[in-house]
């Protein structure tokens, strides 16, 4: 290390420790933290709906017994035949599905010879977030598997509207740390050098939010 180099190392660690005050830091449990966390929303539910249609995703909104008609007209203009209905949906949402299309239940696990095949996939989700317009999936019940939600050309998530919380703050109060977790903002889209969009390069091409009221 030749002599400049030496003086200009002294002098940023002069710097440093004149702007530490000799050493002596502030203690954490001392510093205000009365910033708000969290961002309320006068209604949740509707901002997510605006939200998630910016994205290029189609959104529904039906009451729990209207969930079935309302994925069945979904389904049919996507053309599906080929549909994955994940362990832990309600029954009442799958028996009209399942007497319509061919069903898969991921039980034992799809191959991925066999999922590369399926068309669409209905599942629910653990937490939406208003702000972003983002659905949380932690692969739970109703949920199936990472790969189920990322191979199919079609992705219809039927979110709770008890589900939908302000912002991410709040989404991540909900959710558990030690789960995986898929974030999903809209349908699978990225741009190339020329900025042209291409869709479903890292999953799904289409996205269908289905907001169920059950207030």
């Amino acid at each position: 290390m030749n002599r400049a180099s030496r003086d200009g190392r002294r002098a940023v660690l002069d710097s440093v420790r004149a702007a530490l005050g000799g050493g002596k830091r502030t203690p954490a449990e001392s510093i205000p933290r009365e910033y708000r966390r969290q961002r309320p929303v006068d209604s949740p539910p509707e901002l997510f709906r605006e939200r998630v249609a910016d994205y290029r995703a189609e959104v529904r909104a039906a009451d729990s017994a209207g969930v079935p008609e309302t994925v069945l007209r979904i389904l049919e203009h996507a053309a599906a035949g080929r549909v994955v209905l994940p362990e832990g949906l309600p029954a009442t949402w799958v028996e009209p599905l399942v007497e319509r299309y061919e069903t898969f239940d991921d039980r034992p696990p799809l191959p991925t010879t066999t999922l590369e095949g399926v068309d669409a996939v209905v599942t629910t989700c653990t937490v939406a977030i208003a702000s972003t317009g983002t659905i949380v999936l932690d692969h739970g019940p109703g949920q199936g598997r990472r790969a189920l939600t990322l191979l199919p050309d079609t992705h219809v998530c039927l979110v709770p509207s008890s589900r939908i919380v302000d912002d991410v703050p709040a989404a991540l109060a909900a959710l558990d740390p030690g789960r995986p977790m898929t974030f999903v903002s809209g349908p699978s889209a990225t741009s190339d050098i020329e900025l042209e969009r291409v869709e479903g390069v890292h999953g799904p091409r289409n996205l269908h939010v289905v907001i169920v009221d059950d207030a």
